[in-house]
């Protein structure tokens, strides 16, 4: 699959990840949307964790797009609430969990199985996963609508660990394969997107 070109960017991008959630506390794989847009949603120490980032918020008022799983809905509702955002949250299923296939409510530490077949081949399906390069397809491709539709906004996107990831690479002029190349976003993490320049 071709990597769809990141395209040039007006706007400030801001990635959160999901607090804690009851999957993660449980130790278990919650990728299938029929199951994590219902259930699974945050611990308390996770909402206090995005309440703790939030906290630290100095980039303005921003424009919040999250993932449609509980955990992420209600990571964008604290953080809209506590930044006084007037526009409401838009939800994107492009931000959506990655699909482990076959390992859905497995241990969490299958994920390791599919991390190593990325890193040889990012369009693989292994246990019948989405492939890395497809989740990179569909977040950059939302990336697009956004940069088509505003100028010089802030723009928050509350996600996964995983989607988060292989954005990052979109903006860091990687291949989908490189995603575990760095310390993932802890639950709650934030950081900006920023994008690499050319050498």
């Amino acid at each position: 699959m071709l990597a769809p070109a990141l395209p040039a960017l007006r706007n400030r991008y801001f990635a959160l990840r999901h607090g804690s959630s009851r999957a993660n506390a449980r130790g278990i794989i919650v990728s299938d949307p029929r199951r994590g847009q219902r259930a699974f949603g945050l611990t308390p120490g996770g909402r206090i964790e995005v309440l703790d980032t939030m906290a630290r918020w100095r980039h303005g008022t921003p424009l919040v797009v999250c993932s449609p799983f509980l955990r992420a809905r209600q990571t964008a509702d604290i953080a809209h609430a506590t930044l006084c955002c007037g526009e409401p949250v838009t939800v994107d299923a492009r931000l959506r969990e990655r699909c482990f296939g076959t390992l859905e409510g497995r241990p969490t530490a299958c994920y390791e199985d599919v991390w190593t077949a990325d890193a040889r081949d990012p369009a693989h399906r292994l246990h019948d996963v989405e492939p890395a390069v497809a989740v990179r397809a569909r977040t950059v491709a939302l990336i697009g609508e956004l940069e088509a539709v505003h100028t010089a906004r802030c723009i928050l996107l509350v996600a996964h660990g995983d989607t988060l990831q292989l954005l990052w690479t979109a903006f860091a002029g990687l291949e989908a394969s490189a995603h575990r190349g760095r310390t993932p976003l802890r639950p709650g993490g934030l950081e900006e997107l920023r994008r690499r320049r050319a050498a």
